[in-house]
């Protein structure tokens, strides 16, 4: 089947579906200029993942509130959404898609005009203090003075998303595991496969008989168990393409 008819393909299993969930991860951001954390060009091959262990952090904070602003505020604060992130927007306000899970902390979902977001992982758009539970808005934030205190009681400020030794947060994890489970249609776009319990999702939803449609630059881990059809190609591209056979408007 060559490339168009995939995506003639793709555009009719979205149409026909009552009840459709986009499972998005690191390469739908990459062409808002957010590089992915793992592989070659990845965050983690410049930094030591470490300053994201919570046991790390709470020994460390300054050290890692350091790393942590060069990385998801500096550089990441800049990134904008790009036709990807439009386009799943416009198919949710056409009622071509029910509810938006990801992977990622950017919030660029969000700013599209997604409005069903689950961020499977948190988000680096809020920071929560660890004495009072506490949440601000970055932007309420000075993070000029490092670590950043809250202004309630004076505890250590983190960013609102999961580090490495902490439990997905509820009520994401169940609202995430409920949708896979109702979709009728995953949408799998940018993400490897690779960490868990995020992986989960798309598995569990294959097995409850729902159509798995994926957008990948490369194949991914799961291209060859549970995918039905898979789009090759950035995911601004194939995302535009989709929904020029939708009739949507950008």
């Amino acid at each position: 089947m060559d490339h168009s008819r995939h995506i003639n393909r793709a555009a009719e299993i979205l149409k026909s579906s009552s009840h459709t969930v986009a499972f998005t991860g690191a390469g739908i951001s990459v062409e808002s200029g957010i590089p992915p954390f793992r592989g070659e060009n990845g965050l983690w091959s410049r930094y030591d993942p470490t300053v994201l262990d919570i046991h790390y952090f709470l020994k460390h904070p300054a050290h890692s509130w350091q790393v942590i602003k060069e990385i998801f505020y500096d550089f990441f604060g800049k990134a904008r959404p790009n036709p990807a992130h439009f386009v799943l927007a416009e198919m949710e306000r056409r009622n071509l898609l029910q509810s938006i899970i990801t992977q990622n902390i950017d919030h660029l979902h969000q700013q599209a005009g997604s409005r069903r977001v689950i961020e499977f992982h948190g988000t680096s758009h809020t920071l929560r203090c660890m004495r009072c539970n506490r949440q601000f808005l970055v932007e309420q934030i000075n993070l000029d003075e490092l670590p950043p205190s809250c202004s309630s009681c004076g505890g250590l400020l983190k960013p609102d998303f999961v580090f490495f030794g902490e439990p997905i947060p509820e009520p994401a994890r169940s609202d995430s595991f409920n949708e896979a489970a109702q979709a009728e249609v995953m949408l799998v776009i940018g993400s490897t496969g690779e960490i868990m319990p995020a992986s989960m999702l798309p598995s569990m939803a294959g097995e409850k008989g729902a159509t798995i449609i994926e957008v990948n630059v490369e194949p991914s881990n799961f291209s060859n168990s549970i995918t039905d059809l898979f789009l090759q190609g950035k995911a601004a591209g194939i995302l535009k393409e989709l929904a020029q056979n939708l009739a949507l408007s950008l």
